[in-house]
């Protein structure tokens, strides 16, 4: 017992208090994300969590505290598009794991924001290294569909969720057609008759609670999805199943669709430049983990980018529920087979934000965005480069985590004090 109420309380501490600050970086390289492209021996003035000036020649106000950059690297936080934080805490364990329903009967009515966990140290653990932003996605159960996302800061405190059913998220191709029974056509049929059913709500369930592939509660939830209200996530990967989501979207213009995965996305990266439907892809899926992922290779974020897809990044072949911290990395990766330095980062950081929605608040540095600012000793794409700060809504934050709390515990061993006592 005296061992787990320790173990919470380091959790706890990682969480510090919300409190927006004024201040000024001065000395960058800052990277804006916006026109005005990188600016050398930048400043970036914030007041109550919001930036108000980003300039090379701006004046800093007398007696506004200052944060010298002191030629470090200032950028936008990191915005993870794809994770499962604050719904993990031990992967191996289902009882610290609260991602899919396998044994309901719901969901699309399932809200990943019920199942929140704030206090998680997962989500210190990626702040410290860059990371701001995230959306939390839940896994499929009962059936295809695995039910509604949110979007997040690691900020921490118990709104940190600052937006809730965000998007709803389905799985098609191979994982797709387990669950309708065996077959992609048996998926199609079933996401088809779900549609059918959310368009006929409430009407269709007057006499009935059940539909043709939806329960009342979980057609209310798709209502949503159907007007395009809320996006539709949905992973696939073969190159075939992508065009059929192409058509899907055809036959229904209103959806807003985002495909997850894309393995082999850039085969047909023409249609889905033409479409319009942005892609979340991992740069750094080259080995094929299925026949429907046969053509993985690392040029696919090249190729996607030179087609004017719209494509974020993720860490999904990363222990994506955790690793979000490597997005920089990953992105790095897409620079060295070929991604343009400013594409590469932009798709780690104001991308994935505009693809929920959410681009005029957060992913650049500019007046009226929310100050998500990192401060890095060098290139965040480059692996050895590490932030020196990190701010979210204006606050800075503790450059630690449980991880780190622990290494400092034990790593004087001439301490003579028993490990249990030791601070």
């Amino acid at each position: 017992m005296r061992m787990l109420i320790a173990l919470a309380a380091l959790g706890l501490a990682a969480i510090p208090a919300a409190t927006a600050q004024d201040f000024a970086i001065i000395n960058g390289r800052v990277i804006t994300n916006t026109g005005d492209g990188v600016i050398e021996n930048g400043t970036v003035l914030v007041r109550g969590g919001q930036i108000t000036g980003v300039s090379a020649d701006l004046a800093v106000p007398e007696g506004l505290r200052t944060v010298d950059a002191n030629g470090g690297w200032v950028t936008p936080g990191i915005f993870a598009p794809v994770s499962q934080l604050g719904l993990v805490e031990v992967g191996a364990e289902s009882s610290a794991r609260d991602t899919a329903a396998s044994g309901s009967s719901f969901s699309a009515s399932i809200d990943v924001a019920d199942g929140f966990n704030p206090n998680s140290s997962h989500l210190a653990v990626n702040r410290m290294e860059g990371v701001t932003r995230y959306a939390v996605y839940p896994s499929t159960g009962a059936n295809l569909i695995a039910g509604q996302g949110a979007l997040g800061h690691t900020g921490g405190g118990y709104d940190s969720l600052f937006d809730t059913q965000s998007f709803m998220y389905a799985e098609m191709g191979q994982s797709g057609a387990n669950s309708a029974g065996g077959s992609r056509s048996a998926a199609w049929a079933f996401l088809e008759a779900a549609f059918a059913d959310a368009r006929g709500y409430p009407g269709r369930y007057l006499n009935s609670p059940q539909g043709e592939a939806l329960g009342r509660t979980d057609a209310a939830a798709m209502v949503e999805v159907v007007r395009g209200r809320m996006p539709l996530v949905v992973t696939v990967n073969r190159a075939s199943d992508i065009l059929r989501l192409i058509r899907f979207q055809e036959d229904n213009r209103a959806v807003r669709l985002i495909i997850r995965g894309g393995a082999e996305a850039w085969m047909v990266a023409d249609e889905l430049a033409d479409s319009g439907i942005p892609v979340l892809l991992d740069p750094m899926r080259n080995l094929p983990g299925s026949f429907e992922s046969l053509g993985s290779t690392l040029t696919a974020a090249q190729r996607l980018n030179a087609a004017g897809v719209t494509v974020a990044y993720t860490t999904d072949t990363a222990d994506g529920y955790i690793n979000a911290r490597l997005l920089p990395q990953h992105a790095g990766n897409a620079v060295a087979h070929g991604v343009p330095w400013d594409a590469a980062f932009r798709a780690i950081t104001l991308t994935p934000a505009e693809i929920y929605g959410v681009g005029d608040r957060y992913g650049a540095l500019a007046t009226g965005y929310a100050a998500d600012i990192v401060i890095w000793d060098g290139d965040p794409l480059e692996v050895m480069s590490a932030p020196t700060h990190v701010f979210v809504d204006g606050e800075e934050t503790d450059m630690e985590s449980r991880q780190t709390r622990l290494r400092d515990r034990y790593a004087d061993l001439e301490d003579e004090t028993p490990f249990a006592y030791r601070r």
